[in-house]
């Protein structure tokens, strides 16, 4: 069933955040790998894009790595309010089980939420869901999900528990990319 088909429940979206780019430094294990210049760059663009779209979240779930934090944090600073976060260390290194098991924990009464975190989980986490794509959106998808970028998936339920694979419709997918020269331009793809 997809998100077209009018299942019961109010119309909900899973935003998936991919982090921004993030640095290498010699002798820092990953779980600390901060953001590169262009990731400090790319995340403000990509809350800019979520704000533009208005995917603005309810709630969001982010990795407890440090480049997924940073890009929460500079993402969700581009907005007036930014919703609640909880950061979970269940999202470092997920696979779609263990994505599914933390998104199936939240509340019925959040309608969209945010996530944030790494591949190759959050791309194979997003096909896995999406029964079907507007436009070319599947195949961009299936072509590359780089850093920074944002899959909006759509469906009817009563509560989150209940998302399951093929329930939901890809709406809508962008790569925010912030500008070298300091301007707000978003770079949106």
């Amino acid at each position: 069933m997809s998100a077209r088909a009018g299942a019961a429940g109010p119309l909900r979206r899973l935003v998936v955040l991919r982090h921004a780019k993030s640095g290498w430094p010699e002798g820092v294990e990953d779980h600390r790998r901060p953001l590169a210049p262009r990731g400090l760059r790319d995340a403000p663009a990509a809350g800019r894009a979520l704000a533009e779209a208005d995917c603005l979240p309810d709630l969001a779930l982010c990795s407890t790595a440090v480049r997924a934090r940073r890009t929460w944090e500079l993402a969700s600073a581009e907005w007036g309010t930014p919703p609640p976060v909880r950061y979970d260390r269940r999202l470092y290194a997920a696979d779609v089980t263990d994505l599914l098991d933390v998104v199936h924990e939240v509340s019925a009464e959040v309608e969209t939420l945010l996530l944030v975190g790494h591949n190759p989980g959050l791309e194979e986490l997003v096909l896995e869901l999406a029964g079907d794509g507007l436009d070319d959106t599947l195949e961009r998808v299936r072509t590359k999900f780089p850093t920074s970028a944002i899959a909006v998936l759509t469906w009817h339920g009563t509560g989150w528990s209940a998302l399951a694979p093929g329930a939901a419709l890809l709406t809508w997918v962008a790569v925010p990319r912030g500008s070298k020269n300091g301007s707000k331009d978003g770079g949106k793809k």
